[in-house]
């Protein structure tokens, strides 16, 4: 099933003190894409936090965390499909683990409040996808089965109800015959 779940809450003056305190911080953790986007927002810092608690949710639903032997922030990119949600691109080490691990997808959620960000991560596998697959060819079945059924039902009851008519018009008959006599 999915190789793990990653989930990470950062401070938002947290992030504001260390980026005003080590401006080299954002060149070392973001790539230069991350930080262009961030850099373009009202509140940078916030949008810093984001993309660093979705980092670390990553690393950790990856079962490695942002700082194991050979892994760096810089290798966990967030960015943004074409509808803007934030989508993660892994590079280098980070997808190396991850290919190893047989993940095919890393979708996340940012979630913010005055005060924190939150990010969750979900490693999801080939073999979960395989699952899900089942899962849709079992219901698919049982959908087929009760149209089947319903069918064989429907049937019945047209069957039954020309039966019943049938019944009526031969009561009919037998009662006009009745009343000639």
């Amino acid at each position: 099933m999915a190789v793990g779940l990653g989930v990470d809450i950062v401070s938002l003056d947290r992030m504001e003190r260390v980026l005003a305190r080590t401006p080299s911080f954002a060149r070392t953790v973001f790539t230069p894409q991350e930080q262009e986007y961030c850099l373009s927002k009202a509140n940078p810092a916030r949008h810093f936090a984001a993309r660093f608690a979705a980092k670390e949710a990553v690393g950790k639903a990856l079962g490695v965390g942002i700082l194991w032997e050979g892994m760096k922030p810089s290798l966990i990119e967030v960015v943004n499909d074409f509808r803007g949600r934030p989508c993660i691109k892994l590079h280098g080490y980070a997808a190396q683990v991850a290919q190893e691990q047989g993940v095919i997808d890393v979708p996340i959620s940012l979630s913010y409040t005055h005060d924190v960000v939150v990010a969750n991560a979900v490693a999801i596998t080939r073999e979960s996808q395989v699952e899900k697959e089942k899962r849709k060819d079992v219901k698919a079945e049982l959908a087929a089965q009760f149209r089947q059924a319903r069918s064989i039902l429907d049937d019945l009851g047209s069957q039954t109800a020309a039966g019943v008519e049938d019944v009526a018009d031969a009561e009919a008959s037998s009662q006009e015959v009745s009343d000639r006599e």
